[in-house]
């Protein structure tokens, strides 16, 4: 038990993205069949970047509430991913 202790001590940068970047795949699904308003799961898959992008960053449906709470969820989460990657390249960790 101790050795599976040390190891996550050790590697506990990845240990702690691979935890947090577990929910990321369906946050993204979930996010991207509301902007390209599909139900398929093939979007997770199709190299469509430009419009999520904007929705992510812009108002894409100003009207619809459950994106707009959808987004602002994913920001946070992906907020909180780019904090953690920039304490692991930062020369403090």
């Amino acid at each position: 038990m101790k050795a599976v202790f040390d190891w996550i001590i050790e590697n506990k940068w990845y240990v702690l993205f691979f935890v947090w970047g577990l929910p990321l795949g369906y946050y993204r699904s979930k996010f991207r069949k509301r902007v390209y308003e599909t139900d398929s799961w093939t979007i997770n898959v199709k190299p469509y970047f430009l419009k999520e992008t904007r929705a992510l960053i812009g108002n894409l449906f100003p009207e619809d509430k459950e994106y707009l709470k959808l987004r602002n969820f994913y920001r946070v989460y992906v907020t909180i991913y780019l904090i953690l990657f920039a304490l692991w390249l930062s020369p403090l960790r």
